[in-house]
This record gives C-alpha cells, sequence and structure tokens, in this order.
C-alpha cells in the first residue's frame, strides 16, 4: 500500500496540508489567501507570513481527520523548502521540523518545483519517462526534461516575467484584480483574439528560453496609445489577444522541446496551466503530433499540499532524508542549465 506521507506546502500565499499513502491522494486541503491580498494587487509576504502562522496548524488537523489517519500512522513529513517567500517558507519548515521530530518520524525536504512536476503522476502513474516538463506558474516558466532515475535536466527558463506574472500584470493593467491569470481566462472567453494581436516573443532562433517582459510593455503601449487617440478598446478582446500571445509561445516551446529532445510525451504543470485556452492549444497540438501529453486536474495545478506529499513519498522510498539544521531557500533551483553535448542539443 506503501508510506503515508504528511504533506505541507506554505511557499506563497496557500497554506496547504495533505496526506497520501503509496499513490493515493487521503485528503488534500488548502486555506487561500487571496482575500487578504487582493485589495493590494500581488501577494504582500509579510501579511503571508502572519497569515500561514495563524492557519497552519487548523489546515494540518483537517487534513490528517479527512484522511482519517491518527498521527502514529504518518512514516514521514515532507515540506516545501524552496523556493518561494522566505517568511511563508520558513513557517512550514518549522512546523515540518516540529512535528517529524515530536513523532519520531523523518523529514523531507522537498523542492516545490519538484512537487509541481511530481504533480503530472498523481493521477497517471504510468505517464512514461522520458519526458518533457513544463512548469508554468506565477514565479516559474521552466522547460525540463524528466528522467526515469528523478533527475532533471533544464532546457529553457525565463530570462524576466514568469507567465503568471505576465498575466497578473496585464490583469493590473487591464483593470482587473488579483488574482489576474483566472480574471484574464475568464474575461479573454468574451473576446476574440483575432482582433488585437500583441507579438510573440521568441528570442533568437531555436531558443528554449522565455522572455514575457517585452509582452507586458507592448500592453502597456497599447492602452496608453488607445487612451491618447480617444479609442475605448473591447477588453475582453485585448485580454483574449494578450492571453493569445502568451499560450503560444508555452505551447510552441514545449513541443519544440518535444521534438528536440525526440520524446513522445510532454506534461504542463503549475498554476498557468489551469488556463482554459491553454489547455486546448495543447490538446489540439498533442492530438496532431501524436505526442502523449497529462495536465493535472484543475485542484493539482495550483500550489497544493498533495503534490508535496507525493514528492515527499518518492524521496522516502529512496531514503532521502532531510537533517533537523534544514533550511527554508527561498532562492532553491532544481538543476542547472544544460552543458555542451547533453540529451538535447538541437538537432
Amino acid at each position: 500500500m506503501g508510506a503515508t506521507i504528511l504533506g505541507l506546502e506554505t511557499s506563497c500565499d496557500e497554506t496547504a496540508a495533505a496526506v497520501v499513502r503509496g499513490h493515493g491522494v487521503m485528503c488534500s486541503l488548502l486555506h487561500s489567501q487571496h482575500e487578504v491580498h487582493g485589495k493590494f494587487g500581488g501577494v504582500v509576504p509579510e501579511l503571508a507570513s502572519r497569515r500561514h502562522v495563524e492557519k497552519v496548524e487548523a489546515v494540518l488537523r483537517a487534513a490528517m481527520d479527512g484522511a482519517g489517519a491518527r498521527w502514529s500512522d504518518l512514516d514521514a513529513v515532507a515540506v516545501t523548502r524552496g523556493p518561494g517567500l522566505a517568511g511563508a517558507l520558513l513557517v512550514g519548515v518549522s512546523v515540518g521540523k516540529a512535528l517529524a521530530y515530536a513523532l519520531g518520524i523523518p523529514l523531507i525536504g522537498v523542492n516545490h518545483l519538484e512537487g509541481h512536476i511530481v504533480s503530472a503522476w498523481i493521477e497517471q502513474p504510468d505517464f512514461p519517462m522520458p519526458c518533457v516538463v513544463l512548469v508554468v506558474s506565477g514565479g516559474h516558466t521552466h522547460l525540463f526534461l524528466a528522467s526515469p532515475d528523478g533527475s532533471y535536466e533544464l532546457l529553457g527558463r525565463t530570462l524576466d516575467d514568469a507567465a503568471g506574472e505576465a498575466f497578473d500584470k496585464g490583469a493590473k493593467m487591464l483593470g482587473l484584480g488579483y488574482p489576474g491569470g483566472p480574471a484574464i481566462d475568464r474575461l479573454a472567453r468574451e473576446g476574440d483574439a483575432r482582433r488585437v494581436r500583441f507579438p510573440r516573443p521568441h528570442l533568437r532562433s531555436g531558443s528554449l528560453d522565455f522572455s514575457f517582459s517585452g509582452l507586458k510593455t507592448s500592453l502597456l503601449y497599447y492602452l496608453r496609445d488607445a487612451k491618447r487617440a480617444g479609442r475605448s478598446p473591447v477588453i475582453a478582446d485585448v485580454a483574449a489577444g494578450y492571453q493569445e500571445a502568451i499560450v503560444e509561445v508555452l505551447v510552441e516551446k514545449a513541443f519544440a522541446a518535444v521534438r528536440r529532445c525526440r520524446v513522445g510525451a510532454l506534461a504542463v504543470v503549475g498554476g498557468v496551466s489551469a488556463n482554459s485556452r491553454l489547455r486546448a492549444l495543447l490538446h489540439e497540438r498533442a492530438s496532431e503530433r501524436g505526442v502523449r501529453m497529462v495536465l493535472p486536474s484543475l485542484t493539482y495545478c495550483t500550489d497544493n499540499a498533495a503534490m508535496i506529499a507525493a514528492s515527499g513519498h518518492r524521496l522516502f522510498l529512496r531514503g532521502q532524508f532531510a537533517d533537523w539544521d534544514l533550511e527554508a531557500d527561498a532562492d532553491l533551483a532544481l538543476t542547472e542549465e544544460l552543458g555542451p553535448g547533453a540529451t538535447c542539443n538541437p538537432v
């Protein structure tokens, strides 16, 4: 049946806890702080840390109750150690340490990015490797090659804003509030992306890196010029055109990586993978190319503790436990860039 792992996620503005037994999620709960940060147009780190302190005990107890588990049933505690907001991470790491120590069970430190990657296998444990993984969220836009031995090779990443940041900042310019990604997604369904076209930032030919800061600037100038000209653009069309520019680049680069690495599988994970237009384009392209693809259900796209517990289960089976001096690392990296001669050189 597998080990029983308690996962704890506090990297940003979601206080989340989950219990996983083997490949099965027994319970996964979270407390969202959107109502706290919405009026500021983004996450305020100090407020996020305070709310984690206030809510973490209740969320943990509710997850254990929901799983029908006793503390003595746990084999290990897995906690997000980074990357993320330093103060928010510190809350989770401190609570995770205390729990594991008090229960006399191993502590497992999980990289938040690896948690997102592992979310692809929560509902499809037979999904093949090697495969390309696109991690796309508010703070991250990365392309990795995931191998069966548990290693990851970085193929490309954003050089400035992540896709989720581009959505949030674009939504703020359009007056749609926070969080911006879901707001743009909803409004774009009412618009026509062909009426307002924004540039597709591909960088140099063949690059698998991303850049979204120029797109954000294009939206700023479009709105400025419309105001100066006395025009009132249809905001739904603007949102649709802006969204299309982001998701087209994500899809093009993801399938370019699949082709370059000569694999037949693609996983797309992270909060932005919940975007309805992105999901539609990915399914369309995967069908055209004969590529097997996995998109987690919406519950596992955004930050959650099930992915941390699932990643912790993998590490538990490998005997990769943390020491009691485990520290939160806001800038924790998952891997280094590919060097010359690596698997995915251009072909």
